[in-house]
């Protein structure tokens, strides 16, 4: 876990999967607003006082994370005095006692991209995506040219290339999937070495795939 200060109210925290895993929390978890991950950030916000004196005490925090395909997260941590707060120097006032409040905002994909990429913490977590697509009656054939799942490095990653911007659920899709994965920045020369080091789990359309075998 490494800190940045980025202004006086702003930091950068790096993580990694190893962080994650001393507290037992997966990709899926963590992109949520579970209590585990609510817990981590709160123990993220006191490392940060202890080590770059960023205090949180009396601020309202919004978080932002963002998975990058080195498997790091990176969390952005800004904080304001909220309206019910007043400091005045001089003042025989006290600041009223606030607990943090975190909003967490999940990075999601830009609609005008010509390819995705996500990342689903098991193989479970994507058929379920998929069976959601199907009970929510969102139309999956005509999403891009090549929909394909592969399995690198304990984790499976969700390919789309030449995406279909004409698809008129495209949004929709895309706003639903981080409930289930997690969105990562299209690199060509990473997918490229998935693809080769990787296990190709299901070509051409693998949200059919699934539906049709994995039900």
């Amino acid at each position: 876990m490494r800190f940045e200060k980025l202004n006086d109210d702003k930091i950068r925290i790096t993580l990694n999967k190893e962080d994650l895993a001393k507290k037992d929390i997966n990709i899926h978890d963590f992109m949520s607003s579970s209590i585990e991950s609510q817990d981590l950030f709160f123990d993220m916000l006191d490392k940060a006082e202890k080590e770059i004196g960023f205090v949180t005490k009396d601020y309202q925090i919004r978080i932002e994370a963002l998975a990058v395909t080195s498997g790091d997260f990176i969390i952005t941590v800004t904080r304001s005095l909220p309206n019910s707060v007043h400091k005045e120097t001089g003042s025989s006032k006290k600041s009223v006692s606030y607990k943090p409040r975190i909003k967490i905002k999940r990075k999601q994909m830009p609609i005008d991209t010509a390819n995705a990429l996500y990342a689903f913490p098991s193989f479970e977590d994507f058929c379920q995506f998929c069976n959601f697509l199907q009970n929510h009656k969102i139309p999956y054939t005509t999403i891009a040219q090549s929909v394909s799942l592969y399995e690198y490095k304990n984790s499976y990653y969700f390919v789309l290339e030449n995406i279909n911007v004409h698809y008129t659920h495209l949004k929709k899709l895309f706003s639903n999937i981080t409930e289930f994965a997690t969105y990562l920045t299209f690199s060509s020369l990473w997918v490229n070495k998935m693809k080769e080091s990787g296990k190709l789990i299901m070509k051409n359309n693998a949200i059919r795939t699934c539906l049709k075998y994995f039900k």
